[in-house]
């Protein structure tokens, strides 16, 4: 059969890879024509377009590129023509996605979504489209599956979630190898995860830092974001204590004992690890007060959103500080609390699904077809 597949950034090409694998499983002659990036390239099938040529956010930037996005739209349109599939599987991605599942509906092609947008925290008028233009969605976090279901009579497939499998295909690393690898002493880790782009880097790794010489048993060990250069970091390592990683998030959070991590899909990431966690989250004034008017979440972190209670401590905006830093990392350090959390993080992985969620999605995928096709 032949499948049709768009991501369109880093993380959607991680998800898709792992399901373009299970797929050509499932389906040994798969014809595979994609949008997304190197890992989805390793796997097979033929790359349309890489996503870095896709990746613009903000509403400024996308003004400034918004012909080459109706373009992009464009050529995606035409290809689909052209290669004529017999499924379109979208991953994530949706303010483009959503616009070519709408077009792809009309046309006439099956329409499935993996991984679904969060319009459970924002746009969430966007279910109207997605009720009307995608024949089977497959989500990734336990609350969605209500969300869609009791909230907006819209049927899903809880499918677990594909961090699960990323993680736990993850090759493990020697601690003294990694070590002599990095240039890392034999002080425990703690990782600072500040997360990719400059504008928030630049906000949350100072106050991280900041820290630092309250804990000199430890070293602190930056994880740089494949899209940055080690030079923009140089200014933050101000200590010998504090370490620098490009690149090799998953080897540091094997080996460390407790982490900072910036709000995002590394605070999952870093509990499914087993590390303690504090999440730190800053932004510009303006945009937080924009942010507290049009998301209405009772938590940032997905840890805390998936187990519906304050799992890990949230430090947002004006607590995000020196001083609450130092005692909430003093918390996750203390044996007793350390035991409690990983405790929480056994349930909570329990809660995902366990592994298997690319597999279990590329089944239902064929399943779908192969009913539809008789």
């Amino acid at each position: 059969m032949k499948y049709y597949i768009i991501a369109g950034e880093a993380s959607g090409d991680l998800h898709g890879s792992n399901l373009m694998k299970a797929l050509y499983k499932e389906d040994p002659t798969a014809d595979i024509r994609f949008w997304g990036g190197d890992l989805m390239q390793i796997i097979g099938g033929t790359l349309v377009k890489h996503y870095k040529e896709l990746a613009f956010m903000g509403f400024v930037e996308v003004l400034f590129h918004l012909k080459t996005i109706l373009n992009n739209i464009k050529i995606c349109k035409k290809d689909i023509l052209d290669f004529q599939p017999d499924v379109l599987i979208f991953i994530d991605y949706p303010g483009f996605n959503l616009r070519i599942a709408k077009w792809a509906k009309v046309a006439g092609f099956k329409t499935h979504y993996y991984i679904s947008p969060q319009i459970w925290a924002w746009k969430e008028n966007r279910i109207t489209d997605i009720k009307r233009d995608v024949d089977k969605m497959y989500v990734i976090l336990p609350f969605e599956k209500d969300f869609y279901e009791k909230k907006h009579q819209y049927p899903v497939e809880f499918v677990g979630h594909p961090l699960i499998d990323a993680i736990h295909n993850h090759p493990v690393k020697d601690s003294a190898i990694f070590r002599k690898e990095n240039q890392l002493n034999d002080k425990p880790i703690i990782a600072i995860l500040p997360g990719s782009r400059k504008q928030e880097i630049t906000k949350m790794l100072s106050v991280m830092l900041s820290v630092v010489q309250d804990f000199p048993d430890y070293q602190f060990v930056i994880a740089g974001a494949p899209s940055q250069e080690y030079s923009f970091y140089e200014g933050f390592i101000s200590n010998e204590n504090i370490k620098f990683i490009s690149n090799k998030t998953y080897d540091l959070l094997s080996n460390a004992t407790a982490a900072l991590v910036t709000s995002g899909t590394a605070t999952l990431e870093t509990a499914l690890f087993k590390v303690p966690e504090v999440v730190c989250y800053k932004g510009s004034s303006i945009s937080y007060q924009i942010a507290k008017r049009i998301i209405t979440l009772k938590y940032i972190s997905l840890v805390n959103l998936i187990m519906d209670t304050e799992v890990v401590t949230e430090l947002i905006q004006g607590n995000c500080n020196k001083k609450q830093i130092r005692e909430e990392l003093k918390k996750i350090l203390d044996p007793n609390y350390r035991n409690t959390l990983l405790q929480q993080y056994e349930v909570l992985e329990e809660k995902l699904g366990g592994i298997g969620a690319s597999e279990k999605t590329a089944r239902l995928i064929i399943e779908d077809l192969k009913g539809f096709i008789k």
